[in-house]
């Protein structure tokens, strides 16, 4: 890894993890309800939330920190957009699902905070006109079971303007069943075999690696895990058109 007279990071080498390979991964899966033994968060709970998050905002901007599929899907209209990064903390593949993008049969993982290192990315302004709506909307798709309502929480990144506050979502110790650490190896297979109603685990890492690549940050962790699914998938046939 080095820098370009420009000062941004140069990437090594070219992303091993092309759409044509994701593309082996891509199927229609059916809605099998709720993740197993997890208990979806009831609207109350949701405002209940909503409302706790707002009191611990009061009278400030509420901007949140992006790390993964926020960066290039926030799911709302973006007021403002900075580079951050979070010191204490780094991204890592450790949230197990059954769900979403993978089954009971093939599961998967998806990304989360996780304690440690540091992690570039980006934070975005909720805007002032629908801060209420898209908190709301946020939360209900950060946040989709009553158990792991304590999984999101406040960071202190540094920004250009300064070091802010920031609303993240992360790997609680508290759900150690769900967000234990996951070898690279064991990561691989499980996002390489892991596809649901939403899409699959590798899609969601290509999408990830990819917008990282184009912002020019490099993430050691998760390029190292975009080649070990590639190889993985290069060994698969192509799936054949039905058409």
């Amino acid at each position: 890894m080095s820098k370009t007279r420009s000062g941004k990071t140069r990437l090594p080498g070219s992303l091993h993890l092309t759409s044509d390979l994701v593309a082996k991964t891509l199927r229609v899966v059916e809605e099998e309800g709720p993740e197993p033994n997890w208990t979806p968060i009831s609207r109350d709970q949701l405002d209940q939330l909503v409302r706790r998050v707002e009191e611990e905002a009061g009278d400030e901007e509420i901007w949140v920190f992006a790390y993964g599929s926020l960066m290039w899907n926030p799911g709302f209209e973006v007021a403002a957009s900075v580079d951050a990064v979070a010191f204490g903390w780094h991204r890592a593949f450790s949230l197990r699902i059954e769900r979403l993008r993978a089954t009971s049969d093939a599961p998967g993982l998806m990304l989360a905070l996780q304690p440690g290192g540091s992690c570039s990315g980006l934070i975005l302004k909720l805007p002032c006109a629908t801060k209420k709506e898209d908190l709301r909307t946020l939360l209900a798709r950060e946040i989709r079971y009553a158990e792991v309502c304590d999984m999101v929480r406040w960071v202190a990144v540094k920004t250009p303007m300064g070091t802010r506050r920031a609303l993240t979502f992360w790997a609680s110790p508290k759900q150690s069943l769900l967000t234990d650490k996951v070898p690279l190896d064991e990561a691989a297979q499980l996002i390489a075999q892991a596809c649901g109603p939403a899409g699959s685990c590798a899609e969601y890492l290509h999408w990830t690696v990819l917008d990282l690549a184009e912002r020019r940050i490099f993430d050691r962790n998760l390029w190292t895990l975009q080649k070990l699914v590639a190889e993985r998938l290069q060994a698969l046939p192509s799936r054949i058109d039905p058409r």
